[in-house]
């Protein structure tokens, strides 16, 4: 059975296929090449291989396709896919093999790649971002002026306006972006550091070399390695969470409001019932509570992956690879089914 995210049906209400695009074995790879082009660029810049070794590796890698579906065996046996990478570049091009992943390790390879997966995962997701805010916006425009019945603790309180309830689901979210956007800097950065985080593999040219690919690669260069300092990235995992959690407020309070009985908002093409034909179910709010909850779950996994043993970790390492992705699918199916819902919502206001 396929997970929600890709199933069948529970695809349809459940998957962002722009998203999943950007996590794809097909652009892991491709990022993985890129590393390598650009590993390949640096040690012939610095003097490590021959004149002219870098630029050939760099054309081979780039020449060189790859299916993701031939790497299962290897990744069963050596636990990742890079290995098996290396051996094929390098038969493939045994003149320039010495410029192809001279210096660097497996992790440095996949946590750039995660680097550069991230940065486009950002960039989508404060784009949708800035389109809800400007959906809340609007609701706030048609609607806002509209009475409601304040509650809290789910009792009637004092009188509010839609206003004041759009105001708290669209403030709290306009923080999470800025979170998200500072979020950044600690995760869209060059991993290289070698077999042991010390760049002893490139003598005294590892920061020169780490700089010339950070710049083509368009990322930060940090002067040490971050195998095992995951800091950052349970950082970015938080604020995930922190999005789909505050959407999944909103979701909750939609949901309440479109009780019958209350009619505190009115949703176009509403869920049917197979039983009860009277009901219009408001399946995307319902949507946003439970991709909350599941974000929630995923962050405390997050968590644990910060606990390494020494200078890098398996375990610890492979339970990002297992989570990091599907936070980030459930985030952009949040923001998406979100701005869905807004899309929706032709009146607000009751008493």
């Amino acid at each position: 059975m396929s997970d929600v995210f890709s199933h069948p049906w529970l695809g349809g209400l459940f998957g962002d296929p722009e998203m999943a695009e950007l996590w794809s074995a097909e652009a892991q790879l491709a990022h993985y090449t890129v590393f390598e082009v650009a590993l390949a660029h640096a040690l012939e810049a610095a003097g490590r291989v021959p004149p002219g070794h870098g630029a050939g590796a760099a054309a081979s890698l780039a020449d060189h396709a790859i299916d993701p579906v031939s790497l299962a065996g290897d990744v069963a046996r050596d636990g990742l896919p890079i290995p098996a990478l290396v051996r094929r570049w390098r038969a493939a091009d045994p003149e320039h093999a010495d410029a192809i992943h001279t210096g660097a390790t497996s992790q440095d390879v996949m946590d750039t790649a995660l680097a550069l997966t991230l940065r486009a995962v950002s960039d989508l997701l404060l784009r949708r971002l800035g389109a809800l805010d400007t959906a809340l916006g609007d609701l706030s425009d048609r609607f806002g002026d509209r009475p409601l019945m304040g509650r809290t603790r789910m009792q009637a309180a004092l009188p509010i306006t839609v206003s004041d309830r759009l105001r708290d689901w669209r403030a709290p979210l306009a923080a999470q972006a800025r979170r998200l956007e500072a979020a950044r800097a600690d995760v869209e950065r060059l991993q290289l550091g070698g077999a042991v985080g010390t760049r002893h593999g490139f003598g005294a040219d590892g920061q020169v070399i780490a700089d010339a690919m950070a710049e083509q690669l368009g990322l930060a260069s940090p002067d040490h390695a971050w195998h095992s300092d995951r800091g950052g990235v349970a950082h970015y995992a938080a604020c995930l969470s922190g999005i789909s959690g505050t959407l999944g407020k909103m979701g909750q309070d939609i949901a309440l409001m479109a009780q019958q009985g209350l009619d505190e908002i009115r949703i176009a093409g509403g869920g049917g019932s197979s039983a009860m034909p009277h009901k219009s179910n408001p399946v995307l709010a319902e949507l946003l509570v439970t991709l909350a909850r599941l974000n929630a779950g995923y962050v405390s996994g997050m968590q644990n992956a910060l606990i390494h043993e020494q200078e890098r970790s398996g375990a610890a390492w492979m339970l990002e690879w297992a989570l990091l992705p599907q936070m980030a699918l459930v985030t952009g199916r949040s923001v998406s089914a979100a701005q869905a819902l807004c899309d929706t919502i032709e009146d607000m206001g009751g008493s």
